[in-house]
């Protein structure tokens, strides 16, 4: 590996002004040498373009009718250079280590394909703990991330290989698309964790996506696409299954109890046929 290998940096943003300043400033003040920071901008009608006017050369910015984070950060994976990639999202931050850091663990890990590092998490301004169920693992971990999350897209650096390799963010997940993609990717690849918190993640603002739909609906649709691909051991079919059928009746129930009985009939069945 050279020296300096090129990071292409992925920031998608829609309507985010109030706080990408920090993000794009964290990426700029990073201590590693050769980066390239791609931002798209998913369709903003906020002041998003006359704040991004101000940073010039220093960053590459393209502009697209609003089609999803997933659509962005595609897009932005697709034009960048670099042979290492790393995602931010607009609301998050880094701290200027994080690059250096990432890069120093692929030089000393050759084989690896995707590592991640600890996070910050803030909520509404404070700093807050993360409950025990969000603990990151490292290695393999798939059978720990079937019930939620445990990678972080702002988090991540990963090889442009790995894109090859499993495909791409599903444009049509509005929610969960990184579930989605971690999942096909921790079937047959460790994710390692660097165990320093150099990722300030921000939550609990109005705009978040997951504030406005269902997540286990989503999850749902990607455990089961999964396990339709055949792409799964048989233990790892076997443990999905299990976590789609809980995930079935969980929601399925709650469509109920609000009144969306089809809807809830619907994935109850689902449930009873897993």
């Amino acid at each position: 590996m050279k020296k300096y290998p090129l990071v292409s940096v992925i920031l998608p943003t829609y309507n985010r002004a109030w706080t990408l300043k920090d993000a794009v400033d964290s990426v700029l003040i990073q201590d590693y040498p050769s980066i390239e920071l791609i931002i798209i901008d998913d369709g903003s009608e906020d002041n998003t373009q006359e704040l991004l006017g101000v940073y010039k050369n220093e960053i590459t910015v393209f502009y697209q009718t609003n089609k999803g984070v997933s659509a962005a950060r595609n897009k932005g994976i697709k034009e960048s250079k670099g042979e290492f990639i790393a995602l931010l999202d607009s609301d998050d931050a880094w701290d200027k280590k994080k690059i250096s850091c990432q890069m120093e663990f692929f030089k000393n890990h050759p084989e690896a394909l995707i590592c991640q590092t600890e996070e910050i998490w803030i909520r509404n301004g404070k700093k807050v703990n993360p409950k025990v169920k969000h603990k990151k693992p490292s290695g393999m971990i798939f059978e720990q991330s079937l019930h939620l999350c445990l990678v972080s897209p702002s988090a991540v650096m990963m090889k442009r290989q790995l894109f090859e390799l499993k495909g791409y963010f599903n444009e049509d997940f509005i929610v969960c698309e990184d579930y989605d993609l971690w999942l096909r990717v921790s079937s047959t690849l460790p994710v390692f964790l660097i165990d320093k918190p150099y990722t300030i993640k921000r939550g609990g603002h109005k705009d978040q996506l997951s504030n406005f739909h269902s997540q286990d609906k989503f999850r749902i649709q990607s455990l089961s696409k999964l396990i339709e691909s055949g792409n799964l051991a048989q233990d790892q079919t076997q443990k999905a299954k299990h976590v789609l059928k809980k995930k079935c009746v969980i929601y399925g129930n709650g469509c109920i109890k609000r009144g969306r009985k089809q809807e809830g009939s619907f994935y109850l069945e689902l449930a009873g046929s897993v």
